[in-house]
C-alpha cells in the first residue's frame, strides 16, 4: 500500500514592519493621552479640595461685627494681607443716611501694623487694608504651616475723653489660592477688653501645589540619574563618547534653578529643600560632567 507525500506546510506570512511599529506607536501614543488625562483629573480634584474660610453672617443688629478678609500670605515677611470692615450695630447707625452717628475706632489684637482703624463719623464704613503677623517657618517648605494668633477686637465709640470701649465680634473670611485655611476659638489676648473668645486661623499648602511639588521633584531627581548612567557607560568605554554630552549635560545644570524657581510658593535660598535636593543634584551633574571630561582626555587624540 502506498501512501501519498504529505504537502509541505506553507508557512505563516510574518508580520509587516510597518504595521508592528505603527500599532505600538498607537498604542504609545493613547498610553501618553490617558496619562495627561488623569494627571489633568487628578490635580483638578486635588485643587479643588482647597478649604476656604466663610462669614457666618453680618448678625442681627445688635452687636457689631468685624469682618476680616484674608487677601494672601507673604511667607517670607510672615505676614498676611487682610482688609477690615466693620459692620456697625443698628444703636450706632443713622437709619435715614445710612452712616455712623459716631466715630468709631477698631482696635484689633494682637496689633496690626496700622494701630486703630477709624471710621468717621458722618460716613458710611469702608474696607481698610492693613497686615496681620503670623507665625511659622518658612524653611520648611513645602509641609509649612503658619499661625495668627488669637484674633479679636475692641470698639472705641466717640471723641476725647468722652470715648468708650466695647467688645466687638470678629468674624474671619477669605481664600487664598494654594493653602487650605481653618479656623478655631482661642482664649483672647490678655490686652484684649472683652471676654468672649478670640479667633485663630491656620494657613496649610493645599494638595494641589503639594502635588505639583512632587513632580517637579521627580524631574529634579531624573536629571541627574540619566546623567551619571549615561556619564559611567561613556567612562567604562561601553560606550562611544560623543562631545554633544557635555553641551547636553552643561543644559541640564542651568535648567536646576528655574525648575526650583517654578515651585509654588518656592522658599528663600537656603531652605532645608536647598540642602535636601537641590544642592545634591547639582553635584551629582557636575559630577557626570567631570566623568565626561574624563572620557575625552583619554579617548579623543
Amino acid at each position: 500500500m502506498t501512501t501519498a507525500p504529505a504537502e509541505p506546510q506553507t508557512p505563516a506570512p510574518a508580520a509587516k514592519p510597518g504595521s508592528r511599529g505603527k500599532t505600538v506607536a498607537i498604542l504609545t501614543v493613547l498610553v501618553v493621552v490617558l496619562a495627561y488625562i488623569v494627571t489633568l483629573f487628578g490635580y483638578w480634584w486635588l485643587s479643588g479640595s482647597a478649604k476656604e474660610l466663610e462669614a457666618s453672617g453680618e448678625g442681627n443688629g445688635s452687636e457689631t461685627t468685624v469682618l476680616i478678609t484674608l487677601q494672601s500670605l507673604r511667607t517670607v515677611d510672615y505676614k498676611v494681607d487682610a482688609k477690615v470692615l466693620v459692620i456697625p450695630a443698628d444703636s450706632l447707625v443713622d437709619e435715614k443716611l445710612d452712616t455712623l452717628k459716631e466715630d468709631i475706632a477698631v482696635r484689633l489684637h494682637p496689633w496690626n501694623s496700622l494701630g486703630d482703624l477709624k471710621f468717621p463719623a458722618g460716613a458710611a464704613p469702608a474696607e481698610v487694608a492693613t497686615t496681620i503677623d503670623v507665625d511659622g517657618d518658612v524653611n520648611t517648605w513645602p509641609f509649612d504651616r503658619y499661625e495668627t494668633q488669637g484674633m479679636s477686637a475692641d470698639l472705641l465709640v466717640g471723641e476725647g475723653e468722652d470715648r468708650k470701649i466695647i467688645p466687638a465680634k470678629v468674624q474671619v473670611a477669605g481664600a487664598l489660592q494654594g493653602w487650605d485655611l481653618s479656623s478655631e476659638q482661642v482664649a483672647p489676648s490678655p490686652a484684649a477688653k472683652g471676654d468672649g473668645d478670640a479667633t485663630q486661623v491656620t494657613f496649610s499648602r493645599a494638595l494641589g501645589p503639594l502635588a505639583f511639588d512632587l513632580g517637579i521633584v521627580i524631574v529634579l531627581l531624573t536629571l541627574p540619574t540619566i546623567a551619571i548612567f549615561t556619564s559611567v557607560l561613556v567612562i567604562t568605554r561601553r560606550k562611544q563618547f560623543q562631545m554633544p554630552f557635555a553641551t547636553w549635560y552643561a543644559a541640564m545644570l542651568f535648567a536646576i534653578v528655574p525648575l526650583r524657581n517654578i515651585l509654588p510658593g518656592a522658599p528663600p535660598p537656603g531652605a532645608w529643600i536647598d540642602m535636601a535636593l537641590v544642592l545634591w543634584v547639582i553635584v551629582a551633574l557636575v559630577a557626570a560632567m567631570v566623568m565626561v571630561v574624563i572620557s575625552w582626555f583619554k579617548q579623543v587624540d
